[in-house]
């Protein structure tokens, strides 16, 4: 085995049976990269919030470091790899800097004090997964981080964790941000770092898509978490607006969370009820197959860093109504028009509804979904996003 093809992959979130999706965008960047390599491995350090474990007595902390070095077996994952879970216990705290020291002595513990085998490190999420891949590489070792956390503000707010975060950029071989708005706010933070900062792509399945186009708009598809940032109470009253014209209209919303209950409610104060179905947790394996059998994709959040779900439905040939809210912006920039429509990010429903009546009324004429599916296939498909990597960890040409 050449040496040089050997890639270990550190990530806070990787798809398991309780969060299947989490972490769906890091499962497809090892699918994706997988066949140019020789051997690549996932350590997937599991986040747990663990109260009381600062006063764990020694026999309690020794007898749970014995059972983490032999209960952390590989298993085959995607594209051939190896994946280990490594639960990463933290106490109950926000300090991200705490959090960034204990990913570490986990990695360290799974490990049994050896160094990551790999003379390549890809980490995902620099302070947890990312400090941890820095913490125990060989030294030899490249290491290379992806920043996607939309929580980002909230750790650079810690003085320590912003310190840490500094630290993080120094060491590393290369920095990669998924979009424009993480881009913005790293240099602002750190300006000495500022040209380290680099892009770097989600990769999106490109193989299927629908066979024929959608005949009209009318049956709309969310698939967003219950989340105050996603703005599903938002989308059910621009919805409400645009049935009231339209009868016709139908909303999925495939996604779960703790507003659920809450957005059910208001769809029933609205008197859209029956008109708009909850899924709840959908398995990322069903997404491409949502995308294809509805009209439209929708997109409420209030900001995203890349809104991977945005160039999903565009593979499957899905035209897109989404708000300006960061990520998509940096997506579409340039096929807007082709995709489907942008709109602000505003608290009146009324704008929405405005974005989705003008976009009814070029469609299909005056939309261009396959010139927009080429353009991004080109962009943020598998072989595209492979080739990236390839010419970061290996210097091969794009």
């Amino acid at each position: 085995m050449n040496p040089q093809r050997h890639v270990a992959v550190v990530t806070p979130w990787y798809p398991d049976t309780q969060v299947p999706y989490g972490g769906a965008f890091v499962e497809a960047m090892v699918e994706a990269v997988a066949p140019g390599l020789d051997r690549i491995e996932v350590f997937h350090l599991q986040h747990w919030m663990a109260a009381g474990m600062e006063d764990w007595p020694a026999p309690v902390r020794d007898l749970y470091t014995r059972t983490l070095r032999s209960a952390t077996p590989g298993v085959t994952s995607a594209g051939g790899s190896t994946l280990r879970r490594i639960p990463a216990l933290v106490p109950r705290t926000r300090n991200w800097a705490v959090h960034a020291d204990r990913y570490a002595e986990w990695l360290r513990t799974a490990l049994d004090g050896a160094p990551l085998e790999a003379p390549v490190v890809h980490a995902h999420v620099p302070i947890t997964a990312g400090y941890a891949a820095l913490e125990n590489c060989r030294p030899d070792a490249k290491v290379y981080l992806t920043e996607h956390a939309s929580f980002l503000a909230d750790v650079l707010a810690q003085p320590a964790a912003r310190r840490r975060y500094d630290e993080i950029m120094d060491r590393c071989a290369g920095f990669f941000v998924v979009g424009e708005p993480l881009h913005d706010l790293l240099a602002a933070t750190f300006p000495h770092h500022a040209a380290k900062i680099e892009y770097i792509a989600n990769p999106i399945d490109f193989r299927n898509r629908r066979e024929q186009a959608p005949a009209g708009l009318r049956s709309w598809l969310s698939v967003a978490a219950m989340s105050d940032r996603k703005r599903i109470d938002y989308l059910l009253r621009a919805f409400a607006a645009c049935r009231a014209a339209d009868p016709e209209l139908t909303l999925t919303l495939a996604g779960g969370g703790k507003l659920q209950k809450e957005h059910e409610a208001l769809a029933a104060e609205l008197g859209v009820a029956d008109a708009v179905r909850f899924l709840g947790v959908v398995e990322p394996a069903r997404i491409p197959g949502l995308m294809a059998s509805h009209d439209l994709l929708v997109l409420t959040s209030r900001h995203e860093t890349f809104g991977v779900v945005t160039v999903e439905a565009i593979a499957a040939g899905t035209p897109v109504l989404v708000t300006r809210c960061g990520g998509p912006d940096q997506v579409l920039a340039g096929i807007e028009d082709a995709a489907g429509a942008l709109f602000d990010v505003t608290d009146d429903p009324e704008t929405m509804t405005r974005a989705y009546w003008s976009l009814r009324e070029r469609y299909p004429e005056r939309v261009a979904i396959d010139t927009a599916r080429e353009r991004l296939r080109g962009k943020y498909g598998y072989e595209a996003v492979a080739d990236h990597h390839r010419s970061i960890w290996y210097g091969a040409p794009r």
